[in-house]
């Protein structure tokens, strides 16, 4: 198959996925190395396919699609977990983590958190990696873009989470930044 048609492949694998696909996974199916579908990715994104990495994989997503809210967490390292697991079992989807460093600046990570499986998998590889969390370097201050089927269960994600004790105030210099 040359270029052309693998990337109509991909653009149908990620079309039919239900979650993330690996890169390798891709290549696997197409018969290519991983890095040529990395460069497939970028030449599909340039044609202006929205298609994200995430933790997990990539994925496509899709135009009118689910509600996206922003929310501004704070906590300890060990309760990461039931943050997540609140997001998740209320029907939200963890897209992102964004912290806002004052001397580095907006640093952001894609994570495509959907269910519990894929948050095990994701606090799996922190545990088995000398990675850290992002929000470690902001004392456990970071952002969340949630999305979900409606705005009402936006709306019970952030009663949760407040309940929780997990919702922190977003301070005027954040709310500056676009945030």
């Amino acid at each position: 198959m040359n270029g052309n048609q693998r990337r109509f492949e991909i653009l149908a694998l990620l079309e039919g996925a239900t979650e993330p696909i690996a890169g390798s996974d891709i290549a696997s199916r197409c018969g290519v190395s991983r890095q040529v579908i990395v460069h497939d990715i970028a030449l599909l994104r340039s044609e202006g396919n929205d298609i994200v990495s995430t933790h997990s994989g990539y994925v496509l997503q899709r135009n009118g699609g689910p509600c996206r809210r922003l929310f501004k967490v704070c906590h300890d390292e060990d309760r990461v977990q039931e943050e997540l697991f609140a997001i998740v079992d209320l029907g939200g989807t963890v897209e992102d983590v964004i912290v806002n460093h004052r001397a580095y600046g907006k640093l952001e990570a894609a994570l495509g958190l959907a269910n519990r499986r894929e948050v095990r998998r994701y606090l799996d590889d922190l545990a088995s990696s000398k990675s850290t969390l992002l929000s470690k370097v902001t004392s456990g201050y970071h952002f969340h873009h949630v999305s979900a089927e409606s705005e009402e269960v936006l709306d019970e994600i952030g009663e949760e989470l407040s309940r929780l004790g997990f919702i922190a105030e977003l301070m005027p210099y954040e709310e500056q930044a676009g945030l």
